[in-house]
């Protein structure tokens, strides 16, 4: 199942990573950078709820798209983050708490899987809405201006990156403490 539409739509968000930081060094104006980033970060992003929409409706899920599902909406949140870093909109301790956590539940998620108790670290709501809370932040810090001449993204994407932040240590928490009793038990 390496060539299915749900499964190329998901290889889309890795393909999107050099186009979206590569915009960042295109000769234009700075406007058309941001806003052109910030339309491909917003429609690659969407194919992470298509793709699982697809793959259900389909009939097309695979081992294969699981895996490759999450390890491309963290290159794209992480790749995100690092330009926002890099041209200083967004907080380096938000970026290190977001990235760290992914890596973080990422290596729990292989070992518990390794120990057949990955049912304990299996997605939870909480983490789906700390993804949903990030995707919207990072659109608002790409575009970096007033959206409808009303709302300012630039503020708006911080306060929503380090609420971002805040529920990405909590659903780390929660994963830990899901995964304590099986840590436990291999440790003693």
């Amino acid at each position: 199942m390496f060539f299915t539409i749900p499964t190329l739509m998901t290889w889309t968000r890795i393909v999107a990573i050099p186009l979206i930081v590569g915009m960042f060094y295109m000769p234009v104006e700075p406007v058309t950078r941001n806003l052109v980033a910030t339309v491909m970060f917003v429609v690659f992003a969407a194919t992470d709820w298509l793709d699982g929409f697809l793959a259900r409706r389909l009939n097309q899920i695979s081992a294969f798209g699981a895996f490759l599902d999450p390890v491309a909406d963290k290159f794209l949140v992480c790749a995100s983050l690092l330009v926002l870093v890099h041209l200083q909109r967004a907080d380096v301790f938000a970026a290190l708490i977001i990235v760290g956590r992914e890596i973080a539940i990422s290596a729990l998620r292989e070992w518990m899987a390794q120990i057949g108790a990955s049912r304990s670290v299996a997605v939870h709501m909480l983490g789906k809405v700390k993804t949903t809370v990030q995707m919207v932040a990072i659109p608002f810090l790409l575009y970096d201006g007033r959206l409808f001449g009303v709302v300012d993204t630039g503020v708006w994407g911080t306060w929503l990156l380090w609420l971002a932040a805040v529920l990405t240590v909590w659903s780390m928490v929660y994963y830990l403490r899901r995964a304590l009793p099986e840590i436990r038990a291999r440790i003693k």
